[in-house]
């Protein structure tokens, strides 16, 4: 799936730069988007679990059962917390997506190269009830955040926030990426 928003334009544009050679500066001031983006990629790492857990197994990386429980139990977390519904549907849609991205480039450098497949099947029930936390804290920053999303400046301030998120993760060009696919619908 393609995205074109200037969101997208502004965090890709942020991606390059982190992924870009250059000397070591000092971590940026933090933002008020800060958690949202850090924990959009403390939600993206758990693909990584979730992946080795299906790996060579006949579960599928599209669950959409799963995903319409995530959706379902997201939505009702954002009624209770003041948050609009149907748009924190849309982020953790984004949320699910790039997580399944990230599965799917783990799959492709596992099958390119079998040496750094895993080894251990991590329970997915336990890795889900992380995923489950994860979300109800996403959803509460989500809904702390709603001032700052509605406002003209929120897309320079939430590329920010992925780069302070990158600047203590350092995650790698495929977690890069689908951080900024996660994010593409936090901004109004």
């Amino acid at each position: 799936m393609r995205i074109s928003t200037p969101l997208t334009g502004t965090l890709i544009a942020a991606a390059a730069l982190l992924a870009s050679p250059g000397p070591a500066a000092a971590a940026p001031a933090p933002t008020d988007l800060k958690p949202v983006a850090a924990l959009s990629a403390e939600r993206l790492a758990t693909a990584d679990l979730v992946a080795a857990a299906k790996w060579g197994t006949d579960s599928p990386i599209d669950d959409p059962a799963r995903e319409q429980q995530v959706l379902d139990s997201v939505a009702a977390q954002a009624q209770q917390a003041g948050a609009d519904p149907d748009e924190v549907r849309r982020v953790f849609r984004d949320q699910i997506e790039a997580n399944k991205t990230v599965q799917r480039g783990l799959y492709l450098r596992w099958t390119a190269h079998p040496d750094q497949a895993p080894t251990t099947k991590p329970d997915l029930g336990v890795v889900r009830q992380k995923i489950n936390r994860i979300n109800t804290d996403l959803v509460t920053a989500l809904a702390d955040s709603t001032p700052l999303r509605t406002r003209p400046t929120c897309e320079p301030e939430l590329a920010l926030a992925v780069v302070e998120v990158h600047h203590e993760r350092h995650p790698d060009l495929l977690h890069t990426g689908a951080l900024v696919r996660s994010l593409a619908s936090v901004c109004r």
